[in-house]
C-alpha cells in the first residue's frame, strides 16, 4: 500500500507527521478507545456489586493506563513542540482549517486535563495502591468529599473526550472516503 488516498499522487504526497507523532498518537488513540468504556463499565460495576474484587482491579487497571496516557501525551505535545506539524493540506476550506486547529487543541487539553483529574480524585480518595504491588505518588491530600466532586467532573469530561474522539474518526474518515485529500495519509501509521 504505497498511498492511502489516490489523489494524493495527483497533487503530490502531503507531507506526514514524524514516526513518533504518529505512534504516539495511535497509541494514545487505543488507551482512550479501551478506557472509555472501560470507566464507564467499572462505574456501572461498582455500583452493581458494591465493588467486588474484580471491580477493584478494573479500577487499578483503569488507573495504571491513564497514569500512562498522562505521561504519553505529555510526550506527545513536547513531540509537537520540538518538531512541528506539516502544514495544512491545501485542500482545506477554512472552517477546516478552523476547526481542525480548534479540535486538535480541545483534544490535547483534555487528555491532560482528564487523567490530571484522574489522579487528583484518587489521591484525594485515596486510593493510589495499583493491583497491591505499589503506590502512585499522591498530589492532593486525603479529602473524600473533593474526590467525589473530582470524579464527577472526570468522568464528564471523560466522556466529553470520548465524544471528541469520535468526532475527530468522522472527520477522518470524510476526508479519506469523500474529500480523499490526503489528510489521513498524513497520521497513518504505515
Amino acid at each position: 500500500m504505497a498511498t492511502l488516498d489516490s489523489s494524493t499522487e495527483k497533487q503530490g504526497p502531503a507531507a506526514r507527521y514524524s514516526f513518533t507523532a504518529r505512534a504516539l498518537h495511535w497509541l494514545v488513540a487505543a488507551f482512550v478507545i479501551c478506557m472509555v468504556p472501560l470507566g464507564l463499565y467499572m462505574v456501572s460495576r461498582g455500583a452493581a456489586t458494591n465493588f467486588d474484587a474484580l471491580t477493584g482491579r478494573l479500577y487499578d487497571l483503569h488507573k495504571i493506563a491513564g497514569f500512562t496516557v498522562l505521561w504519553l501525551i505529555v510526550l506527545r505535545i513536547l513531540v509537537r513542540i520540538t518538531r512541528g506539524a506539516p502544514p495544512p493540506l491545501a485542500t482545506l476550506t477554512p472552517l477546516e482549517r478552523v476547526a481542525s486547529t480548534a479540535m486538535h487543541h480541545l483534544l490535547y487539553v483534555l487528555l491532560l486535563v482528564v487523567p490530571l483529574l484522574g489522579w487528583a480524585g484518587i489521591s484525594a480518595y485515596p486510593a493510589l495502591n495499583i493491583f497491591g504491588l505499589f503506590d502512585l505518588p499522591g498530589i492532593l491530600p486525603a479529602d473524600e468529599p473533593l474526590a467525589n466532586t473530582i470524579f464527577s467532573v472526570h468522568g464528564l469530561l471523560a466522556q466529553g473526550l470520548g465524544i471528541l474522539a469520535l468526532l475527530h474518526i468522522a472527520a477522518a474518515l470524510r476526508h479519506r472516503f469523500l474529500k480523499h485529500d490526503g489528510v489521513l495519509r498524513r497520521m497513518w501509521p504505515l
